[in-house]
């Protein structure tokens, strides 16, 4: 029952990363949002989530993680109660910022405590497993629980629909869940804390603006060195401070290190996936929001599958070799899709293709985040896991940021190059702004034009998706290589996970594993 809990608490916020974006056009028609309010609808949840997570990571290592997990469900919940009741884009946006700060609190907190309730390395890598399966199975089915709240009810569903499942998690919580903490840390790290928050802010931040204002733009440059220069800055004072919030050390150990970064290719290319396969079965299929989620389920039973079965066979088998076979078969799924996607292909073809990818992922992500928990001591479980989920956020923002600029620049520059001259230029101006646009503005115009419009359009959204495609596939090409040259294969001792002494045992209540 204890994992139980914490597996719902991990589920509603891994649901919420994906389940928004199906509202996007309801908001546009009831809201009226602009395109720049969309993306913040998206992305003030993503910015705060980010920011804060190795803050409340750390905070509660020091202060507890039961009540950290509790404080952080009831802002989730309450947040998007009322997000749900929102009148504007504005107080959307706001609800939403509300609602990634709940995230922040609430994701680290699952993990760690997992770590310390499971403290043998079979059952810790089981529960991890099942822990990876269920973000897998959360963020694929966001598409199918939206869109079907969506043909039921208003837009505002989405929001109050997990209010009540974050209520569910608190009371598991409540009963299940044992008190954990580090009841021998110092006082908080606040330099370490604020230097942290700034720099993942303007990390993401920049990486969210950039395809916007453009990669290379002065903006951009800036905002990438002002991050370097804040995190440089972190490092530096975790270093010297007595009692830092993350002893940055921990980076020379490649069991954490090298599957950080598996970790950020998994999630790089995840994002990458949903971002590109939604909007091929949304606008080449012409599929509903529902349908879109339905047909997307061969990719959350195999997450959920690989998971399971990854851990362990790490465990067995080793972590370099699992996870790096998981990369491959990503890497070789994206080749696979990028030489045969078409908008004829038969669905049977795609759902085998997205087995390939599920497996993969699963295969990479979970074992991953097992070997990056395994290599910090308990006492540092929820900063170790606020890593883990620092790494999913930064891969997915910047694997969306760059396969949709990679996407966009050659749906562009293809439809350019195909639209027939002495095109009206209000028609090709709209048909520029997106693959829906150009579908729309195709049925406007009467007779053999408009199909050429509509062809042309199509041509270059799959131009853009099989390029996109080789993209992400060589990333997770890079990541196999890296791993298997840097990741270790099995822990160097039975140090690297620590023995029960490394939590303060000063009472029952403050030992995890009594409790």
């Amino acid at each position: 029952m204890i994992l139980v809990a914490l597996l719902l608490a991990a589920f509603v916020i891994n649901l919420d990363t994906t389940i928004v974006n199906v509202a996007l056009p309801a908001l546009v028609r009831e809201l009226h949002a602009t395109t720049t309010q969309l993306q913040w609808v998206v992305d003030a949840y993503n910015l705060v989530f980010a920011a804060l997570l190795l803050t409340f990571g750390s905070l509660s290592d020091r202060f507890g993680r039961k009540g950290m997990l509790l404080a952080g469900l009831t802002v989730f919940g309450a947040a998007s109660l009322a997000g749900g009741f929102t009148t504007s884009p504005a107080q959307l946006i706001a609800a939403r910022a509300v609602m990634g700060l709940g995230a922040a609190m609430t994701f680290p907190a699952t993990l760690s405590l997992i770590t310390n309730v499971f403290t043998a390395r079979g059952e810790r890598a089981r529960a991890i497993g099942l822990w990876g399966a269920i973000g897998g199975v959360a963020i694929a089915l966001g598409p199918i629980v939206g869109g079907w709240l969506l043909e039921h009810f208003s837009w505002g569903s989405i929001f109050v629909a997990m209010a009540p499942v974050a209520a569910v998690a608190i009371a598991l919580v409540v009963a299940c869940v044992p008190a954990s903490k580090n009841a021998g840390a110092a006082a908080p790290d606040i330099p370490g804390l604020v230097l942290s928050a700034a720099a993942m802010a303007v990390l993401v931040f920049t990486i969210i603006e950039a395809p916007d204002y453009g990669w290379g733009s002065a903006r951009s440059i800036a905002g990438f060195a002002a991050g370097a220069v804040l995190l440089a800055a972190f490092i530096g004072w975790e270093r010297r401070a007595a009692h830092p919030m993350l002893d940055v050390r921990l980076f020379r150990n490649m069991r954490f290190s090298a599957a950080s970064g598996a970790v950020t290719v998994a999630f790089f290319t995840l994002f990458g996936f949903i971002f590109l396969m939604t909007q091929y079965f949304q606008s080449v299929r012409g599929y509903a929001p529902l349908s879109t989620g339905v047909r997307l389920l061969p990719v959350a039973l195999s997450v959920g599958i690989g998971s399971v079965a990854g851990t362990q066979l790490a465990v067995r088998l080793g972590t370099k070799l699992i996870v790096t076979l998981g990369l491959v078969a990503m890497a070789g799924f994206y080749v696979w899709a990028a030489l045969t996607v078409s908008a004829t292909l038969g669905y049977g073809i795609i759902a085998v293709q997205m087995v390939v990818y599920g497996l993969g992922m699963g295969l990479t992500s979970a074992p991953a985040t097992e070997s990056i928990m395994g290599a910090v001591s308990r006492r540092q479980a929820g900063v170790g896991s606020a890593v883990n989920d620092s790494t999913r956020l930064l891969g997915g923002t910047l694997g969306v940021a760059v396969i949709g600029s990679v996407y966009a620049s050659l749906y562009g520059s293809r439809l350019t190059a195909t639209l027939p001259a002495g095109l009206p230029a209000r028609v090709s101006d709209i048909a520029h702004q997106s693959l829906g646009a150009a579908y729309a503005v195709s049925g406007q115009v009467p007779g053999p034009l408009g199909q050429v419009i509509h062809a042309a359009a199509t041509n270059a959204f799959l131009h853009g998706l099989s390029v996109g495609c080789l993209v992400a596939g060589g990333v997770a090409a890079a990541g196999a290589a890296l791993a298997a040259l840097f990741l270790p294969a099995q822990p160097a001792s039975p140090a690297v996970t620590p023995s029960p002494p490394s939590v303060p045992a000063a009472s029952p209540a403050e030992d995890p594993v009594r409790s």
